[in-house]
């Protein structure tokens, strides 16, 4: 029995996982990177601003009921941070979950959402981190529960639990209806947060529906539509909402919330924010002007 224990082991850290991707060579820019990153939460997990830590050199750890996960440094030092990474590593890593060694990583980073990213993207990506200022320490290590520290086991939970964000566009929808889509369902990952987990930490097919159970004891409400407008929200109230942190009740966010305002959602322009209350609120597929006439035939 132990030699077959043995052996599944062996065969699981030698089951290859990813795909070779090409070099990336575009140029990237550091300005749009630099936006990306604040869209995609990098700032916000990557930062303890509870402790007034550095930018990007590690944040808080997230309590799970698999273990601990602290976000690491991703700032350009070599030892502590990813200094000695290339733009492939940094693809890799965000489009498929998949460390410069091999190794896969934890669902608690949410690279299944950013699998739509572009070359372009990561070239951006990679050129602003290079702007950061390098951060010589590490704020803490993971540390999951047996037999979650088997990190190949997480292999297995690939294969049957890992589901890729949908973001792509939609014909016939107009463009800020999909840039909506590309942000909430893609580099946002709104659904990490707001969609509930199974017993292995995958996420529900169903998105959106809200979470009880985040990390450190949060809760995510409910954000699809129905739920949006009966809570009294409107495409005005979000947006505003995801620049201020004030709710149409004159309350504000708390919670995880709170950091995804302040050092994400705040920065973006208000177009984005407008496209992501467009989409929230309006999820259903809308029949272009073509097919309404088509439908009249």
């Amino acid at each position: 029995m132990a030699a077959l224990a043995g052996g599944g082991y062996a065969g699981l850290r030698a089951w290859p996982i990813g795909k070779e991707g090409a070099r990336i060579t575009l140029d990237g820019d550091a300005r749009r990177g630099a936006y990306l990153a604040r869209a995609a939460g990098c700032v916000a997990c990557h930062t303890d601003t509870a402790a007034e830590g550095p930018a990007l050199a590690g944040g808080a750890a997230l309590d799970t009921p698999f273990g601990s996960f602290v976000p690491p440094n991703i700032t350009p030092d070599f030892e502590h941070g990813i200094g000695s990474w290339t733009p492939e590593d940094l693809g890799r890593a965000l489009r498929e979950g998949i460390s410069p060694d091999g190794e896969p990583y934890y669902p608690a980073f949410p690279f299944e959402f950013y699998a739509g990213f572009s070359d372009q993207d990561i070239a951006d990506l990679w050129a602003a981190l290079a702007t950061v200022p390098p951060v010589a320490e590490t704020r803490g290590e993971t540390d999951m529960r047996f037999p979650f520290s088997m990190r190949s086991g997480l292999k297995l939970w690939r294969a049957t639990a890992l589901l890729e964000a949908e973001s792509a566009p939609v014909l016939g929808r107009s463009k800020e209806w999909n840039r909506g889509r590309e942000l909430v369902e893609g580099a946002a990952h709104c659904g990490a947060c707001h969609t509930g987990r199974g017993l292995l930490g995958g996420l529900d097919a169903t998105s959106f529906g809200g979470n009880d159970d985040l990390p450190g004891g949060s809760v995510a409400p409910s954000i699809r539509a129905a739920a949006l407008k009966d809570a009294g929200w409107t495409a005005n109230a979000l947006a505003y909402a995801l620049e201020t942190g004030i709710t149409p009740a004159g309350d504000v966010f708390g919670g995880s919330m709170t950091e995804v305002v302040e050092q994400g959602t705040s920065f973006l322009d208000e177009a984005d924010r407008r496209a992501i209350a467009a989409y929230l609120l309006d999820p259903e597929t809308e029949l272009s002007e073509i097919d309404a006439l088509a439908q009249l035939r």
